[in-house]
C-alpha cells in the first residue's frame, strides 16, 4: 500500500490487501461522493484501485486478491469504473461479478490470444459487438469511423438520431491499443520512461513526468531543485502548445478558420522554441527518473523570454477576436453542456472538469515540486459548454505564460539529475501529475532485478470519453465535431 497525505481530517480506507467486504464498502463510498476514482487496473491475480480522498486531499491504493479469477464489480456501484473494468477482463481475464456491461472493450478479437497479461488463453472467434439498443419512433443510426476523413486516430461513433437531433451516442474505442503495459514489463527504468513518453504524443512531457515521479517514489529519491523547475517549464510549454492548437481547431469546426491559422502560428512558435531549448519539438525523452537529461543556458533563456513576450502580445489580440465574433459565439455558447454533477461523478480532469465547476488541479492539490513555490490560479467556470471549455484554455494559457516567467526568474543553479540507486531493487511507487488534458496517474512496481514488474498509466481520457456521449445528447449531429474537439480526448492515451 502506498499513500500520499496532504492533510488528515478523517478515517481513510485501509492499506494494502483488503477483504471483499471492504472493497465493496469503498465502492459504495465512491458512489456517495466521498472518494473519486483515480484508476482501476489488473495485476497478477489482483485488482488494484486508486482513489482520491476528497476531504483529506490524499491518494489511497487498495488491492483485492482474486484467487478464483473474479472480483466484485466496481461499476455496479460507480459507473465511471465500467470501461476500466471491461479492460481488466480483456487484458488479465479477471471477471467482474454482477457487472452492468460484460462486453469486451480493448479486445477486438485480433490479438491471437485472450487475456494476454494474465491467463493467456487461446483465441476464439469474437462475437459481433452489439451496440446498446435505443427505442423510439422515427429513429435512424449514423455510423462514423473508425476510419475518418482527416488525419486522426481511429475510433467508432454510433449515433442514434431523430431527424438532426442526437438521441444517443455510443463510442467504440481500442483500435490503437499498443500493449504498453506488456512492453513495459521487464524493461529497465530508462526504456520504460521512453515508452511512457510515447503513450500519447501530445502529452509526452506529462506522461514522462508522472512515470519519473512514480519511479522516484519507488526508489525513495528526489530530483534536484533545478530539475524540478526545468520539468515544470517543459510541462507549461506543452500545455500552452496544446491549448493553442485546440482553440484554433475548435474555432475551425465552427467554420472560423482564421483562428485556426493564427493559433497554429503560435503553437509552431512554442514547438520551435522547445526544439531549440530541449532538442525535440515535443520535448520527448528529456524527463528521466532522477531528474532531466538536458539543461538550458543563457542562450536558451533568451529564446524563451522572447517567446513569452511575443505570445503575450499576439494571444491577447486573438482572444479579442474570439470574444468579438458573434457568429462564432453562436456556435459555442450553450452547445455541448456537461452538467457539473456528471463532471464530479466521473472526476473529469483538466479543462473539461474545470469548465463544469470541478475545481481540481493536481499541481495545486498534490502540490508536487516546484508548484508549491509558484503563484498561479486555477480558472473554473460553471457554464459547462463549448465556450466555457475554450475560455478555460484561454485562462490557462495566461497562467502558464506567467508560470514560465516565474520559472525562468527563479531557476536555481546546481545539478539536474540524482542517481537512481540499484538497490534495494524491488519497490512500488505512484504519482499524480497535471497534464494539459487533466490529471495523469502512474502506478509502478519494480522487480528484484530493478526492472519494471508492472506499470499502469491512466490517461485523463479514460474518464472524459464517456462524458462526450452525454454532452452531445439533444444537440444536432452537425455540432458533434465542435463538442468532440472541445473535449479533445486522446485515442492513443486511452487505448494504451
Amino acid at each position: 500500500m502506498t499513500k500520499h497525505d496532504h492533510s488528515t481530517s478523517r478515517e481513510t480506507p485501509p492499506a494494502g490487501i483488503v477483504s471483499t467486504e471492504t472493497w465493496e464498502s469503498i465502492c459504495r463510498q465512491m458512489a456517495e461522493g466521498q472518494y473519486n476514482l483515480l484508476s482501476l487496473w489488473g495485476d497478477d491475480g489482483f485488482v488494484r484501485m486508486a482513489v482520491w480522498d476528497i476531504d483529506a486531499n490524499a491518494t489511497h491504493i487498495v488491492s483485492l486478491d482474486c484467487p478464483d479469477g473474479t472480483f466484485p464489480s466496481v461499476a455496479r456501484h460507480h459507473l465511471p469504473a465500467l470501461r476500466q473494468e471491461r479492460t481488466i477482463r480483456d487484458l488479465f481475464g479477471l471477471a467482474p461479478l454482477d457487472a452492468p456491461d460484460e462486453r469486451p472493450w480493448l479486445d477486438h478479437g485480433k490479438w491471437g490470444v485472450r487475456a494476454p497479461l494474465g491467463q493467456k488463453l487461446p483465441a476464439t472467434a469474437p462475437a459481433p459487438y452489439v451496440f446498446l439498443p435505443v427505442e423510439g419512433e422515427s429513429l435512424h443510426k449514423i455510423p462514423v469511423g473508425p476510419v475518418h476523413a482527416g488525419i486522426i486516430e481511429p475510433g467508432h461513433f454510433r449515433f442514434t438520431a431523430s431527424g438532426e437531433t442526437v438521441v444517443r451516442l455510443e463510442e467504440r474505442l481500442g483500435y490503437v491499443h499498443k500493449g504498453i503495459e506488456q512492453l513495459m514489463a521487464g524493461a529497465d527504468l530508462s526504456h520504460a520512461a521512453k515508452l511512457a513518453g510515447r503513450v500519447s504524443g501530445d502529452s509526452a512531457v506529462a506522461c514522462q513526468l508522472a512515470f519519473a515521479r512514480a519511479a522516484e517514489n519507488a526508489r525513495g529519491i528526489e530530483a534536484p531543485p533545478r530539475a524540478h523547475r526545468l520539468r515544470a517549464l517543459m510541462a507549461e510549454m506543452e500545455r500552452i502548445a496544446n491549448h493553442f492548437g485546440d482553440i484554433g481547431a475548435i474555432c475551425n469546426d465552427a467554420a472560423f478558420s482564421l483562428m485556426l491559422a493564427h493559433c497554429g502560428v503560435l503553437r509552431e512558435r512554442v514547438l520551435r522554441a522547445a526544439d531549440a531549448c530541449f532538442g525535440h519539438r515535443l520535448m520527448r525523452d528529456v524527463i528521466v527518473p532522477g531528474g532531466v537529461a538536458a539543461d538550458i543556458g543563457a542562450k536558451e533563456i533568451d529564446i524563451l523570454r522572447g517567446l513569452l513576450e511575443g505570445l503575450q502580445k499576439d494571444f491577447s489580440r486573438l482572444v479579442q477576436l474570439y470574444d468579438n465574433t458573434p457568429s462564432l459565439l453562436e456556435r459555442t455558447v450553450g452547445t455541448g453542456v456537461l452538467r457539473s454533477k456528471l463532471a464530479r461523478q466521473y472526476a473529469a480532469g483538466g479543462y473539461i472538469g474545470r469548465a463544469s465547476g470541478r475545481d481540481f488541479d493536481a499541481r495545486r492539490m498534490v502540490n508536487y515540486p516546484p508548484y508549491g513555490d509558484l503563484q498561479f490560479e486555477v480558472p473554473v467556470r460553471a457554464d459547462g459548454d463549448v465556450n466555457a471549455r475554450v475560455w478555460i484554455r484561454i485562462l490557462e494559457v495566461r497562467q502558464s505564460l506567467a508560470l514560465i516567467g516565474q520559472l525562468l526568474d527563479g531557476l536555481p543553479e546546481g545539478g539536474i539529475s540524482a542517481a537512481v540507486p540499484s538497490a534495494p531493487a524491488s519497490g512500488e511507487g505512484f504519482a499524480l501529475v497535471e497534464g494539459f488534458r487533466g490529471d495523469i496517474f502512474v502506478w509502478l512496481a519494480l522487480g528484484k532485478d530493478g526492472h519494471v514488474r508492472r506499470c499502469h498509466l491512466r490517461d485523463p481520457s479514460w474518464f472524459q470519453w464517456p462524458l462526450l456521449e452525454a454532452v452531445i445528447e439533444g444537440n444536432i449531429v452537425a455540432d458533434f465535431p465542435l463538442c468532440n474537439k472541445s473535449f479533445n480526448c486522446s485515442y492513443s492515451g486511452h487505448d494504451l
